[in-house]
């Protein structure tokens, strides 16, 4: 039997992106525009927001030093490479305060576990480095990391940790790739207008199964 193919880190995520971006598009189209916390538009309630005039109406709730923990360890997750940007510089950090500050069921459940997540690692952090996290070196922030970059081989007594660490790199993902310059990673083309559809490519029907249609 084939051993089967070894995907990198950024591929896994992408993978990842893939199947959590959706639910999240409408929530990162305001978490780009940070400056816009205001409240919702006459007769429109929150669960109906004007998507061509993007607001935030609720105020956001991590703290400066929370913040940079956050961009920190996105950085970690999706550091900038030949292909795109960082995390942080594509507005990840804003994506995941926003997220967090959210009033609905499935942000407040994330609420807690992600700022006692970043809590966590400032202290482990000043533990082994008598320094905040996003002041260590990259070596020193992966040493973190790989203790807790996977549930099933976390250390005992890092278990907590490790969830913490799942859930924050799928929202990682999940802000990153449905930005511009993430779904330029993905090469993921849409919502662009075309002058003509000569229909799938030949390889693709054969793929499927299928015959082109003759006109």
């Amino acid at each position: 039997m084939s051993q089967p193919e070894k995907i990198g880190r950024r591929e896994a995520l992408k993978w990842i992106a893939g199947a959590a971006a959706v639910p999240a598009v409408g929530v990162h189209a305001l978490a780009q525009n940070p400056g816009a916390i205001e409240a919702p538009a006459p007769n429109r309630s929150a669960t109906d927001p004007d998507l061509l005039k993007p607001s935030v109406p609720w105020a956001r709730i991590l703290s400066d030093a929370e913040l940079a923990t956050v961009s920190a360890l996105c950085d970690v997750i999706i550091p900038a490479d030949d292909q795109s940007p960082s995390a942080s510089a594509v507005g990840v950090p804003d994506f995941i305060n926003e997220w967090v500050s959210a009033p609905y069921p499935e942000q407040e459940a994330d609420r807690v576990p992600i700022r006692g997540g970043l809590t966590w690692l400032n202290t482990e952090s000043n533990r082994r480095f008598t320094k905040p996290f996003a002041e260590l070196s990259a070596e020193q922030k992966q040493q973190i990391c790989d203790d807790i970059a996977y549930v099933p081989n976390a250390k005992p007594g890092f278990e907590a940790a490790a969830l913490f660490f799942a859930r924050f790199r799928d929202l990682t993902a999940t802000g990153f790739y449905t930005t511009r310059e993430g779904m330029k990673d993905l090469q993921y083309i849409g919502n662009v207008p075309l002058a003509t559809f000569d229909g799938p490519p030949p390889n693709v029907l054969e793929k499927l199964g299928l015959s082109p249609v003759t006109k």
